[in-house]
This record gives C-alpha cells, sequence and structure tokens, in this order.
C-alpha cells in the first residue's frame, strides 16, 4: 500500500473591506491587468513598496494653522456682532490665509515627493 503524502499550505486569511467606488477601481485594474481581483490584490500587496512619511516635522505647523483658524473666527464673530469690518478688511484676511495655504501646499509636496 503507497501512502501519499500531501503538503498543505498554512494559509492565513484576512478580511478587508472597500467602500465601493475604491472596490470598482480594484475591479477595473484586475481587468485591466487580465486577473482576478485576488491575484491582483495580492501581487499589489507584496511586490509594491510601501511609503511611510514622517509627518512630526510639520506638527507645529498644522498647530498654528489651527490657532489662525480660531482666530479668524473670533474676528468673524465680532465682525457680526459690531458690523465694524470691511470688504477690504476680508479682502487682506483671505490673501493672508491664501498665501499660508500656498506656503503649506508647497511644503508637503515637498514632503510628499519624498520617501522615508
Amino acid at each position: 500500500m503507497i501512502i501519499i503524502a500531501r503538503k498543505y499550505k498554512q494559509v492565513h486569511r484576512k478580511e478587508l473591506t472597500f467602500d465601493i467606488k475604491d472596490w470598482e477601481k480594484i475591479e477595473r485594474q484586475a481587468e485591466a491587468c487580465h486577473t482576478d481581483t485576488t491575484k491582483y490584490l495580492r501581487k499589489m500587496i507584496l511586490e509594491k513598496q510601501p511609503i511611510f512619511y514622517d509627518m512630526k516635522e510639520i506638527t507645529p505647523l498644522l498647530n498654528g494653522m489651527r490657532v489662525i483658524s480660531k482666530n479668524i473666527n473670533q474676528v468673524a464673530r465680532k465682525a457680526n456682532e459690531t458690523h465694524s469690518v470691511t470688504a477690504a478688511d476680508v479682502e487682506i484676511l483671505r490673501k493672508e490665509v491664501e498665501s499660508l495655504f500656498q506656503s503649506v501646499s508647497t511644503s508637503l509636496s515637498t514632503l510628499l515627493s519624498t520617501k522615508v
């Protein structure tokens, strides 16, 4: 009598949850690669290198932006109470916030273009 020994793979199952739009995108990408979604996801997970960003460097900047945002809200409340803010004042404030936004965007895009 010959006994054939089977080699069983040990596997670990993990359930992932995707929203409908993300899942449809994954299905389209898998179809474009002429494979099923399981093989596509396995290949993407195992062969792609993850990119991590050190966000500690921009924490002070984000905190400063929160403070500015709170100050803008306080100015807006006072303006609504006293009706003493002019359109020119608002335009100056808007330009300053827009300038800050551009600086932050530039800093973040530079940060995101470099891998840690």
